[in-house]
């Protein structure tokens, strides 16, 4: 792949006046051969490779950011899932958080963001494993820093694991309580059918199928698409939709780029550049003000989502012409406390729980990132992340939920998290949920394929 000088210059462009940014360059690290039946020996061998290949990361991230001058925001690491390395080892909370803490504790002394992939591939059923990492997420999340989880409760081919939605709703209420403002759920996310090379947290972790390290990129760029929108408010739908289509064109060559040569330079495999529109509190870098600038009066009312759904499909195809490399998540977030569209159209009133769900049924990310009442019930929490997974789980796409029950906290309240986290609005949630039908618990069986109308 060869990248033109003028390409180069237009990036540069896009970095100074839109906040074009390599939202994250994340290190996948294969830690199965680390396992050992005792958990000292685990801890020692997990933390001596995260540091080396941490700093790393770090150094040759400092090297093509100033190379090129595009900024990379976050250096991360996702990991095997810990539940696989908690196989052998004694099936208590104790020996799990210990593992929590050694990758935060070599997070840190790698100079890493964040580290991803304290989760489990519970979709079809739980080993004690799996199960004692569950119970182990709100000592484990509240009582690290960079530590980032994930569960897989769902998936296409396997239906949706109730047993571990149902637990799960439990987990977050106790989570919730042991952090302030109920930060520490910010740091955990639940799918169906999660990508094995997601560069993104929370979800982030490195799959049994991928290599011994893989480099993924993901990009950012909202406000670039948002302005040659802005720049084209006569053209039509079609139109439009080329435009976009040749924007994300550009900025995942840009990724690829910066991926690519940072793989060599680490020597190992290039991974993915996932082309998710990631947003960001900074005034302009909005996907809720794309779909405004296309002529939605604010979102969440009528034509959001088939604006949406437009924005969707022309990032994918954007994205495909670029790189044969495009992966993880690759749609649009549409986060609630990170973008400022999003607060404002909860604010206003344009945007609720349903309308949010709504949206989620056209984009690849899901419910990410919104605050709910403390006092909303386990059950209520299980039920909003059965709804979602379904989405999923029917239309053989990936779609999570990153919920926050902020204790103390009443709807129409705000929550301020601080950082790329922004600040949330708490939403509404309906008095009356379904603790009937959570509690059947069992598994909502795969959906037939052959019959897809």
């Amino acid at each position: 792949m060869r990248i033109s000088v003028e390409e180069v210059f237009e990036t540069v462009r896009m970095t100074l006046d839109h906040h074009f940014d390599i939202r994250t360059v994340t290190l996948g690290i294969n830690l199965k051969d680390c396992m050992d039946r005792r958990a000292d020996k685990l801890a020692a061998r997990i933390r001596k490779r995260i540091v080396e290949k941490g700093k790393l990361l770090n150094k040759f991230a400092d090297f093509v950011e100033q190379k090129y001058g595009i900024p990379i925001t976050n250096r991360r690491i996702a990991v095997t899932p810990v539940a696989l390395l908690l196989e052998p080892l004694p099936h208590k909370i104790a020996v799990a958080v210990k593992i929590a803490k050694t990758l935060d504790a070599a997070a840190k002394e790698a100079d890493i963001d964040f580290i991803g992939g304290f989760g489990a591939m519970v979709q079809k059923g739980m080993t004690a494993a799996d199960e004692i990492l569950i119970d182990s997420i709100p000592q484990a999340l509240s009582e690290t820093q960079r530590v980032c989880g994930f569960l897989n409760l769902a998936s296409t081919a396997a239906g949706v694991n109730m047993n571990a939605v149902a637990k799960f709703g439990h987990t977050l209420k106790d989570l919730a309580a042991r952090s302030k403002n109920g930060i520490g759920c910010t740091k955990i996310a639940v799918f169906a059918n999660a990508p094995e090379d997601n560069p993104f947290m929370a979800g982030a972790h490195h799959g049994i199928g991928e290599p011994d390290f893989s480099l993924n990129i993901g990009i950012s760029g909202p406000g670039v698409v948002r302005n040659v929108v802005s720049q084209n408010p006569d053209c039509d739908l079609t139109q439009l939709s080329e435009v976009i289509k040749r924007t994300v064109f550009k900025i995942t060559r840009a990724g690829e780029l910066i991926g690519r040569e940072m793989a060599e330079l680490m020597k190992i495999d290039f991974g993915i550049v996932d082309i998710s529109l990631a947003s960001t509190t900074s005034a302009g870098d909005s996907v809720a003000d794309i779909i405004e600038a296309m002529g939605v009066r604010r979102i969440g009312l009528p034509g959001s989502t088939a604006a949406l759904a437009l924005l969707m499909d022309a990032v994918k195809k954007g994205g495909a012409m670029a790189s044969g490399n495009v992966g993880g998540l690759s749609g649009t977030f549409i986060p609630i406390s990170e973008d400022a569209g999003m607060i404002r159209a909860v604010r206003s009133g344009t945007l609720n729980l349903e309308k949010l769900e709504a949206l989620t049924s056209v984009c690849s990310v899901g419910m990410d990132m919104f605050a709910v009442p403390g006092s909303t019930d386990a059950e209520t929490l299980s039920a909003i992340i059965a709804d979602e997974l379904s989405i999923g789980v029917i239309n053989n796409k990936t779609t999570g939920v990153r919920v926050i029950p902020v204790p103390g906290k009443k709807a129409g309240g705000i929550v301020h998290f601080g950082g790329l986290l922004g600040s949330a609005p708490v939403m509404k949630v309906a008095k009356t949920a379904s603790p009937e039908f959570i509690n059947r618990k069992g598994r909502i069986p795969s959906p037939v394929q052959a019959l897809r109308n």
